[in-house]
């Protein structure tokens, strides 16, 4: 028996697909170093700048959060402690503690309120970070069991909580909600939903990843959103520049029982100064400013908007159409890697960087999607340079 093409066949796809994983891989590559060279751009990526320029800004903006004299920190004391202290106010909550990331300061989270509450099951968005970005960590590593009281692409509402077929412990909010555009409800949907898991006797944890520059779309202080929640996790690195870490904010007694836990899985560093000190520095510098940026980013989404049809692409879509943060998605109905080598090009030929990587992954056929941040690089764009800078890269994409 000849088995020649059943054995041929797999090898052949490996290639292949090897192949792709290189040539995304050398793509990855140029891009990074076509937007270290550009000198326009919306905003500046973490990954952009060296590990020179990294220590640089940490060292030279240290002393403006922390006394050097002061001792290093020593499992979670000094800055560290001071960190916690900090954020707890911020948030309006008895009490924080710092995580080394977001993925254990959340399933730490779940976990205690799953024993508190007597179940474990936790009602959240299909969408939602642990179910999209952590390898099943929610079920596989802490023994929970997630459902999805909406498969759509918007925020929970109240009356898919109330029509939620099976009780749940603890309802989880990612506020703002990343994959379908960074998108958030209103302040009387946030409270009526909060309302509905109450009724139903859960828990509120918010997923508050990016929930400093909420403040905008829901006219609202820190601490007023974060009171609707029983528990709030909250990222140093993706709005505030920080070098990593989270902090997990809530009742005294259940951030003494994640503090155990965190011990348990790991997170117990022996020292973290320097992303305690960076964090400190994001909360100084750049949190006062996420108003300003979440402002231009709607003049900015404007524009593009303007552009595009301009340059008559069809279709292009924005999402949402009125920015929620400083961040939103945007459609286009091209080839994902055609439109990242066009990003490519600009950037390297006219030293304007408009968009990143774009990815076809989870978009509509036929469609590519890419994020759109503005900070304070993109402060700098009116409205013609955004359609100029449009207008030049749809020349760039292949018909």
């Amino acid at each position: 028996m000849d088995d020649t093409a059943d054995t041929a066949e797999p090898a052949e796809d490996t290639a292949t697909a090897e192949a792709a994983e290189e040539s995304a891989k050398t793509q990855a590559e140029r891009l990074l170093t076509a937007l270290r060279g550009a000198k326009r751009t919306l905003a500046r990526r973490p990954n952009e700048a060296t590990l020179g320029e990294r220590l640089e800004g940490l060292s030279s903006a240290a002393a403006e959060v922390v006394d050097l004299s002061d001792g290093v920190d020593v499992y979670g004391d000094g800055v560290v402690a001071d960190l916690e202290a900090r954020v707890a106010a911020l948030l309006g909550k008895e009490a924080a503690a710092f995580f080394p990331t977001g993925t254990m300061a959340q399933q730490i989270a779940l976990r205690c309120w799953a024993g508190r509450t007597g179940n474990s099951t936790v009602a959240l968005h299909p969408l939602a970070h642990p179910e999209v970005h952590e390898r099943e960590a929610l079920t596989t590593v802490s023994g929970l069991r997630t459902v999805h009281p909406t498969t759509a692409a918007r925020q929970i509402g109240a009356d898919d909580v109330h029509d939620l077929a099976e009780p749940f412990g603890t309802l989880m909010l990612e506020l703002p909600l990343r994959e379908p555009g960074f998108l958030l409800p209103t302040w009387e949907e946030l409270t009526e939903v909060c309302e509905a898991a109450r009724a139903r006797d859960a828990v509120i944890h918010f997923d508050g990843a990016r929930l400093w520059e909420a403040t905008t779309h829901f006219g609202r202080p820190l601490e007023e959103i974060a009171e609707l929640a029983d528990s709030v996790y909250v990222s140093f690195y993706k709005s505030l520049g920080g070098l990593g870490g989270a902090v997990l904010a809530g009742p005294r007694s259940l951030v003494g029982e994640a503090k155990a836990w965190r011990h348990r899985y790991g997170g117990r560093l022996f020292q973290q100064f320097p992303q305690a000190i960076a964090a400190l520095v994001g909360l100084e510098r750049e949190l006062p400013r996420l108003p300003e940026y979440v402002a231009h980013a709607r003049v900015v989404a404007r524009a593009l908007r303007e552009g595009f049809a301009e340059a008559g692409v069809t279709g292009a879509r924005l999402l949402p159409e009125v920015p929620h943060t400083h961040q939103f998605r945007i459609w286009l109905p091209y080839d994902a890697e055609a439109l990242t080598e066009a990003g490519i090009a600009q950037a390297q030929e006219t030293r304007t960087a408009l968009f990143g990587r774009w990815s076809d992954e989870g978009a509509v056929p036929g469609f590519a999607t890419a994020e759109v941040t503005v900070d304070s690089a993109g402060l700098e764009w009116g409205p013609d340079d955004v359609r100029a800078a449009v207008a030049d890269f749809v020349r760039r994409v292949p018909s």
